[in-house]
């Protein structure tokens, strides 16, 4: 029979305990395959023990080093039920998966939109563009960048070590994140107050500003839902954060199809509306995600000594994160902005007047709805992907940094770059080459014309190029984050933002809007070389020789990818129908997949293996 200590030695590591015993070997293994048996027994004894699945994993320590004692065909089954999901690829696998049905919804969105609100037809798609950057550069900035980046690891450790002061900790932090982003919703209606004031007579200027207005308070909505998220990943939980952004794509769906066919054909009306929907959606986003925070254990309590040092922890990596991590947003921010400023309207002078009309407008309208679309379609491999793996590896990082585990954190931080390297070139490959068979699928409808499509799809390609990058981008520079090293992205940063400059000022007179995406990928593929060479010089060595066969063996089956992909799009030429479209996008795109997994598997790649095993 078994003592007691052994079921105890069973209970403790299902509460995720650990606890040394000198209880023979047998004792313990028939301890704890006896546990899901007498689990329930003990709970009517103490309620406090939760319930136990009747798989219930065996601590692989007691298999291990036993072989001749349990033989092997024992030894075989008790490691079959240890095996567990690498924590990286668990999370990853959980927000890419709540982040591919946003994106889902998010593409039948903006196809709804396009159809309403069309690309140069009107200046109004190309207003609410610039309107709707506002609050989501602050969210990328604040919500999901700098603040939650220098608030998670902080977090983390204060969870690692009392639990209580952790949730006083994201109480204050709650607090003061709400107070300011109060106060910057108040100064930016003022603002654009005094920007009506001054510049309302210039055209499409009130149309502008009204829409902002409209939408600024969304950004203090969607920031507070940002920081809900990150402290649900700081205990561990990815589903809910995951699946909060689809609320956003209902409730516009929502209002493009009920409300905006009764204000036809007025499209300033129906941007009006559609930007009501975005509030209420912030709304719902903050409102679906306080529940389960409080099912982990969270109670409001404001106690500022209590959490004293960890805001000042916070604070001192705030400042220089709030540029290092946003480097790209602010990048493409500026691209529409430059976009919005020197287009021509149809009609208007050909020369730029603020200028002294010397240089003619090198944009024509809707530029920046054509920065929009196509951002739009990386942004899907950059969510699904990038996001996903960076919102994944992030609290792993910070906890191996906590405990000074170099080792661990560079093959960690090498795996999650290995993973992007492995699914992002293929994805910018076959947006680049799919880019005008999917703005014609996508958009081309409604108020959106043929002439639309041409620019979409060449903005759509524009940004394939840099897709790898922009997906490397937030795992990369997490990396630094995890171990509270904010200033050297903060100067890669900045270099990198003046390369983007120049790169806009020089393309945009030969390639239109299309130098804009050009050099935003260029830049962003110099951030992530940059910032890999110095982590790995500096912090902790990357594992290049893997990182390095990754890439060999994904440029091969891209290869291969591509030349499928055109193959097959040449016996599938373009013609009318819904269903030729439907046929020029999703036969190269399968065609092609499984190409690429095929050659990728055949050349020994196994990142795809890890994904779908869940193994490291």
């Amino acid at each position: 029979m078994f003592s007691g200590t052994a079921l105890g030695e069973g209970l403790l590591h299902y509460r995720g305990l650990h606890l040394e015993t000198e209880e023979p070997v047998c004792h313990v293994v028939v301890g704890c395959l006896l546990l899901p048996h007498l689990a329930e027994p003990a709970r009517r004894v103490n309620p406090k023990i939760p319930p136990l699945g009747k798989n219930a994993p065996v601590p692989s320590r007691l298999v291990n080093g036993y072989h001749s004692q349990l033989g092997q065909s024992s030894c075989e089954r008790l490691r079959m039920t240890t095996r567990k999901r690498h924590p990286l690829i668990s999370g990853t696998l959980i927000t890419g998966f709540g982040t591919f049905l946003s994106r889902l919804l998010g593409m039948v969105r903006d196809v709804v939109t396009a159809s309403l609100l069309g690309l140069a037809g009107s200046p109004v798609m190309d207003a609410f563009v610039i309107a709707y950057r506002i609050p989501n550069l602050f969210r990328r900035l604040f919500g999901e960048g700098a603040l939650t980046a220098s608030y998670l690891p902080v977090l983390a450790a204060e969870l690692e070590r009392d639990r209580r002061l952790a949730w006083q900790l994201a109480s204050v932090m709650l607090s003061w994140v709400s107070f300011l982003l109060i106060g910057l919703v108040l100064l930016g209606e003022l603002l654009f107050l005094a920007a009506w004031w001054l510049w309302g007579d210039l055209p499409g200027m009130t149309l502008l500003l009204g829409l902002s207005a409209t939408l600024l308070p969304y950004l203090m909505l969607i920031c507070l839902a940002a920081q809900l998220s990150a402290t649900l990943h700081a205990v561990r939980h990815f589903a809910t954060p995951a699946l909060a952004p689809i609320v956003l794509n209902v409730c516009w769906l929502a209002a493009a199809w009920l409300v905006c066919p009764h204000l036809e054909p007025n499209q300033e009306a129906q941007a009006y509306a559609i930007a009501v929907s975005v509030l209420v959606a912030g709304v719902l986003q903050v409102a679906v995600q306080i529940p389960v925070l409080r099912h982990f254990g969270f109670r409001f309590h404001y106690h500022w000594p209590a959490a004293r040092d960890g805001m000042r922890r916070v604070g001192r990596a705030l400042a220089p994160m709030l540029f290092g991590l946003a480097i790209t947003q602010v990048n493409t921010f500026f691209d529409s902005v430059i976009a919005w400023g020197m287009a021509r309207a149809p009609g208007g002078p050909e020369r730029i007047h603020w200028l002294g009309d010397l240089i003619r407008y090198p944009l024509d309208q809707g530029a920046a709805a054509a920065i929009y679309y196509g951002e739009r379609m990386y942004h899907f491999p950059l969510g699904i992907l990038g996001m996903a793996v960076a919102a994944a590896i992030f609290p792993l990082l910070s906890r191996h940094a906590a405990r000074g585990d170099r080792e661990a954190l560079g093959a960690d931080l090498s795996l999650g770059l290995r993973l992007v390297v492995s699914l992002g070139v293929p994805a910018g490959v076959g947006l680049v080459l799919l880019a005008h068979p999917l703005a014609t699928l996508l958009f081309e409808r409604g108020q959106f014309t043929p002439a639309d499509t041409v620019r979409a799809a060449g903005m759509i390609g524009a940004y394939g190029i840099g897709v790898w990058a922009f997906c490397a981008l937030p795992v990369a520079v997490r990396g630094f984050y995890s171990l509270g090293d904010s200033a050297t992205p903060v100067r890669i940063g900045v270099g990198v933002m003046f390369l983007n400059l120049a790169l806009n000022l020089t393309l945009i007179w030969p390639l239109a809007e299309r130098g804009l995406a050009i050099a935003t990928s260029i830049a962003a593929s110099v951030q992530v070389a940059v910032l890999l060479l110095v982590f790995s010089r500096r912090e902790s060595r990357l594992h290049w020789p893997e990182l390095a066969a990754t890439a060999a063996r994904t440029l091969a089956a891209v290869a291969v990818m591509a030349a499928v992909c055109l193959a097959v799009l040449r016996y599938v030429p373009p013609a009318e129908g819904i269903g030729n479209e439907l046929a020029r996008v999703f036969l190269p795109m399968t065609a092609g997949a499984a190409a690429y997994a095929g050659v990728f598997r055949f050349l020994g790649g196994r990142e795809l293996g890890i994904l779908v095993r869940g193994g490291a």
